[in-house]
């Protein structure tokens, strides 16, 4: 995703969370990853020390693994730093 449209992305996304949740809140986030132990470590270690709750399901084949991570956020800014890092992880998918 190229810069313009990536930061037009998340200027909707945080005007979205802005209009339509009352912060602080949970939010969900879920991801598909191949499946690879330290891809699935460092996003672990992103939500690492913020109360979130991680859950990890391997496809049939075991080719990809979804992640969904619950977690407790202060604000809009917040659920965007949080898919930023997650997005520098190669081949990483946000639903």
């Amino acid at each position: 995703m190229d810069t313009q449209k990536s930061d037009e992305f998340y200027s909707r996304l945080k005007s979205q969370l802005a209009d339509t949740t009352k912060w602080p809140s949970n939010y969900l986030y879920k991801f598909i990853v191949p499946t690879d132990d330290d891809k699935i470590r460092e996003i672990q270690d992103i939500f690492d020390n913020t109360g979130a709750v991680i859950e990890s399901k391997q496809s049939k084949k075991g080719t990809y693994t979804s992640i969904s991570v619950t977690v407790h956020l202060e604000n809009p800014d917040a659920v965007i730093e949080k898919y930023k890092a997650v997005g520098a992880i190669e081949g990483v998918i946000s639903l």
